[in-house]
C-alpha cells in the first residue's frame, strides 16, 4: 500500500463497507484536533501534498513534533485564533471499516453544535485531559451523549505523557466518570490512556503503558457492534419521495422511495399507511435496480404496493401490529440553538422524519443544569444552548416513537418561519 494514500480505498470493497460515525467531545486543549489527525495520519488516510503543508506548517510555528491537529483545523480564522468553533466533518477508512468523524468545538457555549454532531452517531469519544481529571465540560458532554441515546461511549484519557505513564491517573479518573455514568443512560462505556501527540494506543499499542490489558482506539472503533443499534422491531417507512416514471414502457410503475427507519419490510408484508389508515401489501422492494426480498435500516429503498393508493411525501408506511404513536402534542427535551430566546407561545415549523409541520409551544416545563443533571423551574423562556423539557401541539398528527426506541422516529427540528434558520433540536419523551 502507498503510505499516507486513501485513494486504495475507493474500491467496490471499500463501498459496501460497515460505516460508523462518530463524534469527539472535550473541553479546550484536550487534544481533540491533535487525536484525530493522528487517527488520520497513523491510519494512512492524508494525501501526501497535506502531510507536506502541516509538516511545514509545524516547523513555521517551531513545534517539536508534526502538529497533526493542523490536519483538522478547517479554517483560517479558526487556525490563526487556536480555536475550533464549528462542527468539522472528516473522513477515513481503515481495510475494515469507513468512518465519519464529526469533531465539535469544547466551549460551553456551543453546547448545540455538540448536538449537532452527535446526533446521528453510532459512538462518541469523550476526551480527559489526565493532568485535569474530570470536570464540568466532561460531565456536560456526558449528559449530551445519554441525552441523544449515543449507543457507545468510548472514553479516552489524553496526555498520559504528562502524568508519568501513571496507571493510578487513569484508574482515578476511570472510577470517577463510571460513577457519574451511573446516573446516566449509558450502557456501552469503554476506557482507553493514550497520547494523541505521540500516538500511544492511537493506533499503535503504546510500550509506556504496558499495565493496560485492552485495546487501541483504532481498534476499538473497528470492533464496536453496531447492527443491534438500530430498531429492528418496529417497522417504520417515511415517505421521501413518489416516483411515476413519464416513459410509457413504465407508465403502471408507482414506487415510493424512502430510508428505512425501524423494523424490517419483506415483499408480501401486510402494511399500512399513515395518516390514511388504508392497508395492503408490498409487492416489490428495490434498491439501485435490483429487487430485494427484504430492507431494513438504514438501506434507502424504493417499495411498491399492490393497492393504488393516494400516498405523498410525509405519509409513512408501517406494520399493522407495529403502529407508532399518533398524537398532535408531544414533550420533547429540546436544546435551543438560536441566539433569539424560545418563548411560550411561539410559532415554529416542525419537521420530523420526511413530515413538515407547523407547532405552538405550549409550555416549558423545566431546564436541565447538564454540569449537577438539577432541574431549574424556570418555565418563561430559553436561551441559546439550553436543555428542557417542552411541551409542543402540532397543527395534524405525527406518527412517532420515543426518541429513547428510535432515534429517527424519535426526534425533531424546529425551524424558524421567517427566517428559515434551524432554532432547536428535539428528542420526544
Amino acid at each position: 500500500m502507498d503510505q499516507h494514500n486513501p485513494s486504495e480505498f475507493s474500491s467496490k470493497a471499500y463501498l459496501g463497507m460497515e460505516l460508523l460515525r462518530f463524534t469527539t467531545a472535550g473541553s479546550v486543549d484536550d487534544g481533540k484536533s491533535t487525536l484525530i489527525g493522528r487517527l488520520l495520519y497513523d491510519s494512512k488516510s492524508i494525501f501526501e501534498d497535506q502531510l507536506e503543508a502541516v509538516k511545514r506548517a509545524s516547523v513555521q510555528k517551531g513545534s517539536e513534533h508534526i502538529n497533526l491537529a493542523l490536519l483538522t483545523d478547517g479554517l483560517r480564522a479558526e487556525r490563526e485564533q487556536g480555536i475550533t468553533i464549528d462542527v468539522a466533518y472528516r473522513y477515513f477508512a481503515t481495510p475494515r471499516r469507513k468512518f465519519i468523524i464529526a469533531d465539535t468545538p469544547g466551549h460551553i457555549q456551543y453546547t448545540r453544535n455538540m448536538v449537532t454532531g452527535a446526533s446521528t452517531a453510532n459512538a462518541a469519544i469523550i476526551l480527559i485531559d489526565a493532568r485535569n481529571g474530570v470536570i464540568e465540560q466532561t460531565y456536560r458532554h456526558a449528559y449530551i451523549a445519554s441525552l441523544l441515546q449515543i449507543p457507545h461511549i468510548i472514553v479516552c484519557v489524553n496526555k498520559m505523557d504528562l502524568v508519568d505513564w501513571k496507571e493510578e491517573v487513569y484508574e482515578s479518573i476511570k472510577a470517577e466518570f463510571k460513577a457519574f455514568a451511573a446516573k446516566l443512560a449509558i450502557h456501552d462505556v469503554r476506557f482507553v490512556p493514550i497520547s494523541a501527540l505521540l500516538g500511544d494506543n492511537v493506533v499503535e499499542p503504546s510500550a509506556h503503558m504496558p499495565w493496560y490489558g485492552g485495546g487501541t482506539l483504532r481498534y476499538i472503533l473497528e470492533a464496536i457492534h453496531i447492527g443491534s443499534d438500530y430498531n429492528h422491531i418496529d417497522p417504520r417507512f417515511p415517505v421521501q419521495y413518489v416516483i411515476r416514471p413519464e416513459s410509457q414502457a413504465y407508465h403502471d410503475f408507482r414506487g415510493y422511495a424512502g430510508r428505512v427507519a425501524g423494523g424490517v419490510f419483506r415483499k408480501g408484508d401486510k402494511v399500512m399507511v399513515l395518516p390514511s389508515g388504508f392497508s395492503t401489501r408490498i409487492q416489490g422492494i428495490y434498491a439501485m435496480e435490483e429487487e430485494l426480498e427484504e430492507a431494513f435500516p438504514p438501506q434507502s429503498v424504493v417499495i411498491t404496493l399492490e393497492d393504488d393508493l393516494d400516498i405523498s411525501r410525509g405519509d409513512m408506511i408501517v406494520r399493522e401490529d407495529h403502529v407508532p404513536e399518533i398524537s398532535q402534542d408531544i414533550d420533547i427535551m429540546l436544546c435551543w440553538m438560536n441566539p433569539r430566546p424560545m418563548e411560550v407561545n411561539n410559532k415554529y415549523v416542525i419537521m420530523h422524519t420526511t413530515r413538515q409541520l407547523k407547532c405552538l409551544v405550549k409550555e416549558i416545563k423545566f431546564k436541565v443544569d447538564v454540569n449537577t443533571l438539577d432541574h431549574i423551574e424556570d418555565g418563561t423562556s430559553m436561551k441559546m444552548n439550553d436543555i428542557a423539557l417542552v411541551s409542543l401541539r402540532t397543527t395534524k398528527p405525527l406518527f412517532f416513537d420515543p426518541y429513547r426506541t428510535n432515534r429517527i422516529t424519535g426526534s425533531v427540528i424546529l425551524v424558524d418561519e421567517a427566517t428559515n434558520e434551524t432554532v432547536g433540536a428535539g428528542m420526544i419523551v
